[in-house]
């Protein structure tokens, strides 16, 4: 392994990994905002009213 390193300067290929890392998690990141369902900057869609549960507050127990 060390061949590999004497081959390579160490600090230009870990910074070339953490860009090539944070480019890829902004990607992904960007893809999933771009979809309706992992879309978490427009806050998640409206309850559906039909599935609503009422509770009668009068009930006796």
């Amino acid at each position: 392994m060390w061949r590999v390193w004497q081959t390579f300067n160490p600090q230009r290929v870990l910074t070339a990994l953490a860009v090539f890392l944070f480019t890829l998690a902004i990607l992904i990141h960007f893809i999933l905002l771009s979809t309706e369902r992992y879309n978490w900057l427009d806050g998640a869609a409206p309850a559906d009213t039909t599935a609503a549960v009422t509770l009668d507050v009068n009930a006796s127990a």
